[in-house]
């Protein structure tokens, strides 16, 4: 049965992949040149844990397609619209709800989630946790372009930056995409490798910024996939200029010594989802082993 299921799911993954791949060459002939990222070539598999990790080192992320099934999408936007706003909540042209794990079960079920979880521990170790769990609610006329890193801990030369065993993974994020994107749709905008770069530069500060003639460039993708990447690559939100909502989660993961980002304060833990919760959602939530601060 498991045999079958892989068999099913390689098959759905391919042709995923093929619409992809035809997605992204409407988009490139509507805008009259061809992308200078080839998203088709920087999809993985869930289960290609040694070439996720590879590409988090070179490009700074990795597209997984696939992960989430129709019914779990469905059941995530249904989740998202549930929400009802409290403290560091923000309700506007995008409602972003902060630490949603402690609110729905559905969300709390994606903190481990198979594959994801794994490259959250082979980039930043076994004992990896979450900081944050947010999801977002972007309506049309949402303005999110502001090229930005989530996090930068010390400024270094690019040759350090582009060493692997110098310039250690620390933070990142897994958004979980919960609609079809095209340009339309406020998709996420990268720079591959502008993790390299080994500098700030600044939230918003440049419009247009590039890095070695390189400019930010959509991850066009579908409902389900997931986008992991480092806290440094240089990436921005965008505009929803289309007339629907855009629905979106983030798994937001670091290493052991940055601490959690929990709130509102003082935080109290949903005990009832606690109860259930396997060893690994409970270190994902601060269950650590004790160590030399605690």
């Amino acid at each position: 049965m498991v045999a079958g299921f892989e068999r099913f799911r390689a098959t759905k993954s391919e042709e995923r992949r093929v619409e992809l791949s035809r997605k992204v060459s409407r988009v490139s002939n509507i805008a009259g040149e061809t992308m200078g990222f080839n998203y088709l070539q920087k999809t993985f598999a869930i289960d290609d844990l040694a070439g996720m990790t590879d590409a988090m080192h070179e490009d700074g992320f990795a597209l997984i397609p696939g992960v989430l099934s129709p019914d779990e999408v469905l059941a995530a936007r249904a989740a998202i619209d549930r929400l009802k706003p409290f403290g560091f909540d923000h309700m506007n042209l995008t409602e972003h709800y902060k630490c949603v794990f402690n609110r729905d079960r559905v969300f709390f079920d994606l903190l481990d989630r198979p594959g994801i979880e794994d490259l959250a521990e082979a980039t930043m170790g076994e004992q990896c946790h979450i900081i944050g769990q947010t999801a977002w609610k972007s309506h049309p006329g949402h303005n999110g372009w502001s090229p930005h890193i989530d996090h930068h801990l010390v400024t270094v030369t690019e040759e350090i930056a582009s060493d692997r065993t110098k310039y250690p993974i620390y933070l990142c994020t897994a958004h979980f995409y919960l609609d079809d994107l095209d340009e339309t749709l406020a998709p996420t905008y990268v720079i591959p490798g502008s993790h390299k770069s080994g500098i700030n530069p600044g939230w918003g500060k440049d419009p247009d910024l590039t890095w070695k003639g390189k400019k930010m460039e959509p991850v066009l993708c579908q409902a389900g996939d997931v986008l992991f990447f480092r806290s440094e690559i240089w990436h921005t939100g965008s505009k929803n200029t289309s007339e629907k909502d855009r629905y979106l989660i983030q798994n937001h993961y670091s290493h052991r010594t940055i601490s959690n980002r929990f709130s509102p304060w003082p935080f109290s833990f949903n005990q009832e989802f606690l109860a259930t919760a396997n060893e690994r959602q409970l270190r994902l939530l601060g269950k650590h082993p004790e160590g030399a601060y605690g």
